[in-house]
């Protein structure tokens, strides 16, 4: 019987488990015998590793977060490190690994894959800024997520007929900030990709009250040159000066949490799935994503070394849309 480990890395998402679920069971149905590692390459380099049956994985669909959990960890940026990884590997007879995270997580996997490792990729972070993938497993949940905040925030900014900051995480890619202040409605929205500084936002603030909007909301992404804090500094600073002040909600890592939504869990059994299948099939050194409707694969060489962009005709969309 072959044999192989799963883990994830990085940051948490919604829909892991299910990933982690699809993993499992898929791999026994082809004949695989599977394990877990705990607590991502911090695991793996310290041994954590755990037998999965099909039934250890019942009833986690449904969760958020990792059954596996998740670490960060530096001794794996090391050569030692990794050799100590690919011992313990070697030690249980482990033929290959899926790796299921983001960005990070996928660097550590293309490392590995260049010791010559037998490696798959899961695409999967909340920021959506993964090359090879469309859309990654947990995107949709927390964008719903925000969604709700924005929706619940627009209610007393009405109300009282105040201006409001919401950041939301996203790293150094504004893809949640620029969809949720598309389908919230946002007056504003800040991004990395594209630098807004207080004086213009001011600006477009003051426009959409002439327009005859008597409250506003506007979306800041964590990883702009200017986020809401700092916006938010800017306009009291100059209070005497714009006229008005903004009052700030950040959601911070409450966007991890939560149920998976039903796409989440379809997405991560999906690529969860085509990750076994194609380890089956003797594949390997690749990320599995979904791109155009379909689950691929990339090869991690070229995951880690491209940037994936961000469409701006959208940022243009929601400006007009404000209007």
């Amino acid at each position: 019987m072959k044999s192989m480990a799963v883990l994830t890395s990085g940051g948490d998402a919604p829909g892991m488990n299910a990933a982690i679920r699809s993993v499992v069971r898929v791999g026994i149905d082809k004949g695989w015998q599977v394990f877990g590692i705990r607590h991502g390459y911090s695991g793996l380099i310290t041994n954590n590793v755990i037998p999965l049956g099909a039934r250890d994985v019942s009833g986690i669909i449904q969760q958020g977060g990792t059954m596996l959990g998740s670490a960060r960890c530096s001794e794996f940026k090391t050569e030692e490190g990794r050799l100590q990884a690919l011992r313990v590997l070697q030690e249980h007879k482990i033929e290959a690994l899926v790796i299921i995270g983001g960005g990070g997580s996928q660097t550590g996997a293309h490392a590995l894959s260049q010791m010559g490792f037998p490696v798959i990729g899961v695409a999967s972070t909340i920021d959506n800024d993964l090359y090879g993938s469309d859309i990654t497993i947990g995107v949709d949940t927390a964008l719903n997520i925000a969604l709700e905040a924005i929706d619940r925030l627009k209610v007393t900014a009405l109300s009282h007929e105040r201006a409001f900051l919401i950041e939301v995480m996203g790293r150094d890619c504004g893809y949640l900030a620029l969809m949720a202040g598309i389908a919230g409605g946002a007056e504003a929205i800040v991004i990395p990709e594209v630098e807004t500084d207080p004086e213009t936002l001011a600006d477009e603030l003051r426009s959409a009250y002439e327009r005859g909007q008597a409250h506003a909301l506007v979306v800041v992404a964590e990883g702009a040159k200017y986020n809401a804090t700092a916006l938010a500094d800017y306009f009291k600073e100059h209070k005497e000066r714009l006229g008005f002040d903004l009052r700030v909600t950040t959601l911070g890592h409450v966007q991890r949490g939560g149920a998976p939504s039903a796409y989440d869990r379809l997405l991560a059994t999906r690529l969860g799935a085509d990750a076994v299948e194609r380890l089956t099939l003797g594949e390997h050194g690749v990320l599995v994503g979904f791109v155009k409707g379909e689950t691929t694969a990339t090869p991690l060489t070229e995951v880690v070394s491209n940037k994936k962009p961000l469409d701006l005709r959208l940022l243009e969309l929601a400006r007009m849309l404000a209007r």
